[in-house]
């Protein structure tokens, strides 16, 4: 293992969550532009970008678990690699939440009557925070424990 090492995947792994964030920006642009075109949605292009989406974090997926495998298998860093794994675990989370928090944006929207759907998304919103929440603590137990190898 040269001392290197660890450190260009932590930095490899901090570009991969920026990217990670802009994908989000840009599906929380996308649906906003999706709920702003309804009653009559424009789909396809909604679907389009959710499938451009889609693709980008499973490549972000699979280079951070190839990130993980490394600092496992290679570089005798299983702390590092566990803070990878619950990163992943955090992250599928809040996909799942975002997917079901614009579901519910967009009911509460066709049934403003409905307060039932209100409250759904501001429930949604509130795990969506804890969960990013957990994200960033995440990170930072990952900076702490990789500190030493910098």
């Amino acid at each position: 293992m040269t001392g290197a090492e660890v450190p260009a995947l932590l930095r490899r792994l901090q570009t991969l969550q920026a990217e990670r964030a802009e994908r989000y920006r840009q599906l929380e642009e996308g649906h906003r532009a999706y709920l702003s075109s309804g009653p009559h949605y424009d789909f396809p292009r909604y679907r389009q970008l959710v499938h451009e989406v889609t693709v980008a974090f499973g490549d972000i997926s699979r280079e951070v678990l190839s990130i993980a495998g490394c600092l496992r298998d290679r570089l005798a860093r299983p702390d590092l690699a566990q803070h990878l794994d619950r990163l992943q675990d955090r992250e599928r989370e809040k996909l799942q939440l975002t997917a079901q928090l614009q579901l519910a944006r967009q009911r509460a929207q066709d049934h403003p009557q409905d307060e039932s759907h209100q409250e759904e998304v501001q429930d949604l919103k509130h795990k969506l925070i804890k969960t990013t929440e957990a994200i960033s603590e995440v990170l930072q137990d990952l900076k702490y424990d990789s500190e030493e190898v910098e």
